[in-house]
């Protein structure tokens, strides 16, 4: 609908009588308004019918036709105060068409309705319009053009199946008065009916909407809405944008005034320019003068800033010169180093090449004399071992025939004999004995001098050892790669074992290991990550030792990880647990390892027998990510380092091998080349860099003597043209602009004077039009700014007022609210917070303590039910409607809460007898005392195709 008209409560005390006179000053506090502390509900005329009868804007009839599912529902005929349209739920009986009817009917929008979204949802279907005929009474004092209607307008709408609704509004005789929108909206206007008011009209969807409502934004919107403040607070921001309308307004009459001034004074020259041409020629040829010798002054001062800026620029060449010099002998000095770098490269090269023949040597002799060391250490121990039996058997045997000599001594005869031939016996296997220690003394000596031999032999192998690793050191540096101090720790590991301080000599580091192919050395390093620094040991009391030796070479410093495990002289047997493909190896296919305990260790910590190593990212992913993917494989890796699982991958950080590439001359010349490349190419930057700006510069400096020259030719020609017009120089204050503006100026004005010599009157009469505009525009700016200044005065009048009469009527509703509870037993609190925009509602079943008081929710459907009815009743007594309709206002309640309800509202009703109220609901209304005001339409269950009856009952209360 369009706009409302700003009524209220407090602007039209006497719209309606009323029999509860408020006061205007409400606080709006959690306390009872004192001044309303004394006000009751009238009782009188719940005793007695006082004949009072409604006015204007009550629904007298509705009648439907072909609207919703319904063919023809009614006429109904309601009564002047309370109406009950009886009906059961689910039946069609028309109960909810008549309330839909009658929002759509008196301009309310389908959604508001709740049941349809459009309107030519209420077209019955076969049918290509829907009709709905009301009629408003238009009696009293608040009649809408009573000469022209009556006593009753007949408002008739139809509906097309297109969606589209026209209405004619009639007479009391049926005589057709408008056809037009606005007169509708002119009617609900005068008799104050707003069926989008969910106080005015309360439908059922909204009043579950309503009882269920957990926000207490919801329940705050509701009572500005039904109280029209909502409306209020919409009009003052129109209000507003308006006003910021009229300022943008003033602003662009602004300009407008600007013109007219410029106008004004244009036409007031022209009226005083009436004077002597000659004082105009005279002033322009000094004007011209002026302005001539003024274009000088301001090249000269043009120029002067040019000059020293060159000047500047021109000392400053020099800065760039030394810096370009500079980067110059920078770049020199690192080609030069660069080709000494490469020259040391090239003879480290060649001496290594020329030592790798000897050095392959020497490994070989180093290996044959470590293997006839271990043989010749094998044989001395099991010498010595048969030395050490021999002589525990001579001491026997020498015990033995003392034993027997004695034994001799003291017996004869046949023992004599028989222990004489043992003697002899004993003696002969002495001889032998003796013969035999004389062998092994001989053997012991020779291998004692094979140990010697051997030391010697061994002392010359550590130095060769020592040399090799030198020479390697120097080489390659392939040890320091793990680190400075791993080569020392090897040494020392050596030393310990060959003292015997070890029980097995440990293995390590891990990474030294060699690569089938050198294509996989970065994979492989990813994939060992810090096993490739780790050593392995076979019992804990060897990882002491070595925990111990890593603490003196590795003072302060990370030390490499042990790992400890029995040492097998096989390779674990992986055949059943390893992956096997046709096209690629895995990690422990691809390493050769000599030593079977690495290949151990690598495989119970890493699992080398299931990782594959696939060259190409894409072709891993293909096979790794595939349906089905190789048996066996935890994952595989890319050459470039690329970890791949069957599910997802990772790219590598590392971009190189740090331990298990294979030419580390290679990388050492790779390196050494990329630092020196990089610092010739840092000076090339730099010099490059300050050759750009030097050319740069001096290319600025001849554009700069470019503009010089042509300005001085400009300089000498405007010094030329000035002497013509004038010899002697002219000084003047004023700019070359101005003055040329105001001899433009002069010249419009010579020529006009020229062109309206003979015109005296014509002028003078532009000119007052002129004056009479400017003047006009002046006033109408004036009354526009008073206006703007009153408006602003205005609206902080009414926006306090506002903010008193919201005060006012939430506090009238918080009394009315409690009065209603009361008449239940109920205690409740209801808490305004207009900043936040919030409606609080407690409610305490019973007089019980405030502190007790519980929001609506944790109350019982019957208990929520009976508070909505008191929040709502309490918002009748405070709102302005001719009708008020309410569908199924007693859901959810017991009978008792509903007993109680019906009674609240039958006697707000009787306290109101110039109003009409409506309700609808489910129930059978058959215990109501009969009475007048009381009119019950039963809408009973269609037989399809018969039509609902209507029967009033009447009776007193």
């Amino acid at each position: 609908m369009s706009k409302r008209k700003g009524t209220s409560v407090s602007e039209n005390p006497n719209k309606r009588s009323r029999s509860v006179n408020e006061s205007e000053n409400a606080a709006d506090s959690d306390q009872e308004d004192p001044i309303l502390s004394n006000v009751r509900l009238p009782c009188s005329e719940l005793q007695c019918g006082a004949e009072v009868v409604s006015d204007a804007g009550i629904v007298e009839s509705i009648t439907l036709k072909n609207f919703m599912c319904h063919s023809l529902l009614g006429p109904f005929t309601f009564g002047s105060n309370v109406n009950f349209v009886v009906g059961n739920n689910g039946s069609k009986c028309g109960k909810s068409a008549v309330l839909t009817a009658l929002i759509v009917a008196l301009g309310g929008n389908a959604q508001a309705t709740n049941r349809g979204s459009s309107l030519r949802g209420f077209v019955k279907e076969g049918e290509s319009s829907a009709d709905v005929s009301i009629t408003l009474r238009n009696k009293g004092r608040d009649a809408y053009k009573p000469e022209v209607y009556g006593s009753a307008i007949i408002l008739d709408l139809r509906i097309t199946r297109e969606g589209l609704r026209t209405y004619k509004l009639r007479s009391k005789s049926g005589q057709l008065i408008s056809t037009k929108k606005e007169e509708l909206v002119s009617i609900l206007d005068n008799f104050n009916i707003q069926v989008n008011n969910p106080v005015s009209v309360l439908t059922q969807e909204m009043s579950k909407y309503f009882l269920h409502s957990k926000g207490e934004g919801d329940k705050y919107k509701f009572f500005m809405k039904a109280t029209q403040l909502e409306q209020m607070r919409e009009d003052f921001i129109y209000i507003k944008t308006t006003k910021h309308l009229t300022e943008d307004k003033v602003e662009q009459h602004s300009e407008c005034l600007k013109d007219l001034k410029r106008k004004y004074l244009e036409k007031e020259d022209r009226y005083r320019s009436l004077a002597s041409l000659d004082e105009m020629h005279t002033k322009l040829e000094e004007l011209q003068k002026q302005m001539a010798w003024a274009l000088v002054t301001e090249m000269e001062k043009e120029l002067e800033p040019m000059k020293e800026k060159l000047q500047a620029d021109r000392r400053s060449t020099e800065k760039y010169d030394d810096k370009v010099n500079e980067w110059k002998n920078k770049v020199d000095e690192a080609e030069k180093k660069y080709k000494q770098v490469q020259e040391q490269l090239e003879r480290i090269t060649q001496q290594v090449q020329e030592l790798q023949p000897k050095c392959a040597e020497l490994k070989t002799e180093a290996q044959k004399r470590n293997n006839l060391l271990k043989s010749s250490e094998v044989t001395v121990h099991r010498c010595k071992a048969n030395l050490r039996d021999l002589e525990k058997d001579k001491t026997q045997l020498m015990s033995r025939i003392k034993d027997l000599k004695l034994s001799i001594s003291q017996k004869t005869g046949a023992e004599s004999k028989a222990r004489a031939e043992r003697i002899e016996q004993i003696q002969t296997e002495l001889e032998n004995l003796k013969h035999q220690i004389s062998t092994l003394g001989q053997q012991i000596d020779q291998y004692h001098h094979a140990i010697s031999r051997q030391e010697v032999l061994q002392r010359s192998i550590e130095a060769n050892r020592r040399n090799l690793q030198t020479m390697e050191s120097s080489r390659s540096n392939r040890l320091r790669r793990f680190g400075e101090q791993m080569p020392a720790l090897l040494n020392a590991i050596q030393e310990a074992h060959r003292r015997g301080q070890f029980k097995h000599r440990p293995r390590g580091p891990l990474g030294k290991i060699c690569l089938k192919d050198p294509e996989l050395a970065l994979a492989v390093e990813v994939c060992l990550k810090g096993q490739l620094l780790a050593f392995t040991c076979d019992n804990y009391e060897d990882e002491k030792v070595l925990q111990g030796l890593m603490a003196r070479m590795f003072q302060g410093g990370r030390r490499p990880a042990i790992i400890t495990s029995n040492f097998l002289s096989q390779v674990h047997d992986t055949r059943k647990k390893a992956v096997n493909h046709p096209n690629y190896p895995s990690v422990l296919q691809a390493l050769e390892i000599e030593d079977p305990v690495v290949a151990n260790c690598l495989i119970d910590q890493k699992g080398i027998e299931s990782i594959l190593l696939i060259k190409n990212r894409t072709e891993a992913r293909r096979v790794m990510q595939s349906k089905s993917p190789p048996a066996n494989c935890i994952h595989a890796f890319s050459k470039d380092g690329d970890q791949i699982f069957t599910n997802r991958s990772y790219a590598a950080e590392q971009t190189r091998a740090n331990y298990l590439s294979g030419d580390v001359e290679e990388e050492i010349r790779y390196m050494s080349d990329f630092k020196t490349d990089q610092e010739v190419i840092k000076c090339k930057h730099h010099k490059k860099h300050y050759d750009e700006k030097r050319s740069a510069h001096l290319h600025s400096i001849q554009t700069l003597e470019g503009n010089l020259k042509s300005k001085e030719k400009e300089y000498e020609m405007s010094v030329a043209k000035a002497k013509e017009i004038c010899l002697e120089r002219v000084e003047s204050r004023r700019s070359a602009r101005t003055l040329d503006s105001e001899i433009s100026r002069l010249k419009l004005k010579i020529t006009s004077q020229k062109e309206q010599q003979g015109d005296r009157e014509e002028i003078v009469r532009q000119y007052h039009e002129a004056l009479e505009s400017y003047k006009n525009m002046t006033q109408q700016m004036k009354n526009l700014n008073s206006f703007i200044k009153s408006l602003d005065s205005v609206m902080s009048h009414r926006l306090q007022a506002y903010a008193e009469l919201r005060r006012f009527l939430s506090a009238r509703c918080k009394y009315y609210f409690d009065s209603m509870l009361a008449q239940r037993g109920y205690s409740g609190s209801m808490i305004f917070d207009h900043k936040n925009e919030t409606l609080s509602i407690s409610v305490q079943p019973g007089q019980g303590n405030k502190a007790d008081l519980s929001d609506m929710r944790s109350l019982s459907g019957g208990e929520r039910s009976f508070s909505t009815v008191c929040f709502v009743l309490s918002l009748w007594a405070i709102t302005e409607a001719p009708f008020r309709c309410l569908d199924e206002f007693d859901v959810y309640m017991d009978m008792v809460n509903r007993r109680i309800s019906m009674d609240m509202m039958l006697k707000v009703a009787a306290s109101q007898r110039y109003r009409q109220f409506i309700f609808l609901t489910p129930q059978n209304m058959s215990s109501l005392p009969e009475s007048k005001i009381i009119r019950i339409l039963r809408l009973k269950d269609p037989d399809r195709g018969q039509r609902n009856t209507q029967r009033g009952e009447d009776g007193d209360q």
